[in-house]
């Protein structure tokens, strides 16, 4: 073993330590991408996704290298790493890997156009007065207009650190809103076990219940509620899982308010406004982007 110092780069991403916590972020890696595409004095733009169309996979004709197109948006996953607000994006241009048409190169420029005048955002871990986990769940009700399958998407806080996010559309295809909802709570509560478990084992236990928040009445009362409706016997997995978390005090499921949900960001294009909100709320709510190239 060799002491190296400071840790200051690792993998690409930067690491700066100040008085604050730690900033990790990606301003050359972000650079180099950008080189790559050719849009290194592209014009900024204030947000990364469309929010008025959703991409198809029939928007254009085929683009001429398809190869360039993986190569950006694979570099694109990896920025991901500490850059949350573009991971609904990127997850978007990712499902077209196959046959990327014109349609889905324009979605990657724009997600390059924002990426140029954001450079300096990444994700600052601070100490926390609190080591309360809470996650935020939400879902896209049948968001996908080729499958009609929902985006689901959550944000997990430990204290005021944003430790574990995720976009991804769901596998099968829901009837129903609230039965979207229920089956990112499912994954989102597993999630959760997963971490109260890691922290455990590095004996850091939780004293507290999770909460989960959702947006989805519905999708809350079926999650105490013991009684098995003929309407839900399709998710009766899910349904019993996170009614056993419940029970035995592990999570707690609570409705939100839609202007508080902060994993919207992470199911869906936002105006402009609400996703400058969600990404630098830091004080009053739990951190999620940190906003500015220094401490």
């Amino acid at each position: 073993m060799k002491n190296l110092g400071v840790l200051h780069h690792f993998l690409g991403v930067a690491v700066q330590q100040c008085s604050a916590g730690l900033f990790l972020s990606q301003r050359q890696y972000t650079l180099d991408v950008l080189e790559r595409a050719g849009m290194t004095d592209c014009k900024p733009c204030s947000i990364p996704v469309d929010t008025h169309a959703k991409v198809s996979s029939t928007d254009g004709a085929p683009v001429n290298d398809p190869t360039q197109y993986r190569s950006l948006v694979g570099a694109l996953q990896y920025l991901t790493f500490t850059r949350p607000d573009i991971s609904y994006a990127v997850q978007q241009v990712c499902f077209y890997m196959h046959d990327p048409r014109d349609g889905h190169l324009s979605a990657v420029k724009r997600i390059l156009r924002y990426l140029r005048g954001t450079l300096g955002h990444g994700l600052l871990l601070r100490p926390s007065s609190t080591s309360a986990l809470v996650v935020y769940t939400d879902a896209d009700w049948a968001g996908c207009p080729d499958t009609r399958k929902s985006t689901s998407g959550y944000a997990v806080f430990l204290g005021d650190n944003l430790v574990s996010w995720s976009s991804k559309r769901q596998p099968t295809v829901s009837r129903s809103s609230a039965e979207a909802e229920y089956r990112v709570v499912a994954n989102d509560v597993a999630e959760a076990c997963w971490l109260r478990q890691l922290l455990q084992e590095l004996h850091s236990p939780l004293t507290s219940s999770t909460l989960v928040y959702c947006d989805n009445v519905s999708a809350v009362y079926l999650s105490t509620n013991p009684v098995q409706h003929q309407r839900t016997k399709h998710v009766e997995i899910d349904l019993h899982f996170v009614r056993e978390r419940v029970a035995i005090g592990d999570v707690r499921v609570l409705h939100v308010p839609t202007t508080s949900q902060f994993a919207d960001i992470f199911t869906k294009g936002l105006p402009t406004s609400v996703f400058s909100e969600f990404r630098s709320v830091r004080t009053s709510a739990p951190s999620t982007f940190r906003l500015g190239g220094g401490c």
